[in-house]
């Protein structure tokens, strides 16, 4: 499990774990993100069992992530970071944007999926995006992977779930799955950011998850949301 953060980091600063294969684009990009003074690059790695033992040692906020990586794959090392570092986000940062690619990284918990054609001014977005608890996906990973859910949820078997959500919970869900951040879901519902968060944490803690993401999963698996709820 992740180690609690602790007293001495600067908690002005959002904290990133660097994964990818690439010494010269890992560095450019470091160099980069430590230019904006509320990111700090506290690991580079360029493996993926080297992701997933970094993040188990520095308990980053934010782990940004390649796909393609020797010993251990992007997808798996994600899923190995979620299940150890529940509270730690997880960007994967590729260079394709397969629809297999897209699901699978969703699935197993990951909070944006962009490709490394992406400007970096999104990318920095996205980082504090996904640290807020949102999900970023760019135009065509978000087409791809609600159009791939929309095919998997069709033979889903649904579950009962612990607790019924509030009509206002499903609405903030069905905002969430059209990508919109807490701030733009406070207008759409004329309510406060952060009576949109309290609705976040509750639906979180009713449906046993840890992230936008599996709740918007989850909302889809049960029929709660369609895919066409997402634009």
């Amino acid at each position: 499990m992740c180690p609690a953060n602790t007293q001495t980091r600067n908690r002005a600063k959002i904290t990133i774990l660097l994964a990818d294969d690439h010494p010269t684009f890992r560095e450019g990009l470091r160099r980069l993100l430590g230019e904006e003074t509320n990111l700090e690059v506290i690991a580079t790695v360029g493996d993926g069992l080297e992701a997933v033992k970094a993040a188990k040692e520095v308990s980053p906020d934010v782990v940004i992530m390649d796909v393609a990586m020797p010993n251990l794959n992007g997808i798996e090392a994600t899923k190995q970071i979620k299940a150890a570092c529940p509270n730690t986000a997880v960007i994967v940062l590729s260079a394709y944007d397969y629809q297999a690619y897209v699901f699978s990284a969703m699935r197993v918990g990951a909070a944006a999926y962009l490709t490394k054609a992406v400007s970096f001014e999104r990318l920095v977005g996205a980082i504090k995006a996904v640290h807020a608890g949102e999900i970023v996906l760019n135009g065509a990973a978000a087409r791809k992977f609600f159009d791939r859910f929309g095919l998997e949820i069709d033979g889903a078997t649904p579950k009962e779930s612990s607790e019924r959500l509030q009509q206002r919970e499903l609405e903030v869900l069905r905002l969430a799955a059209r990508g919109l951040r807490n701030k733009e879901i406070a207008g759409e519902l004329e309510v406060r950011e952060r009576t949109v968060q309290t609705h976040l944490f509750n639906i979180f803690r009713k449906l046993g998850v840890g992230s936008r993401t599996e709740a918007v999963l989850r909302a889809l698996r049960e029929g709660w949301i369609t895919p066409d709820d997402a634009p």
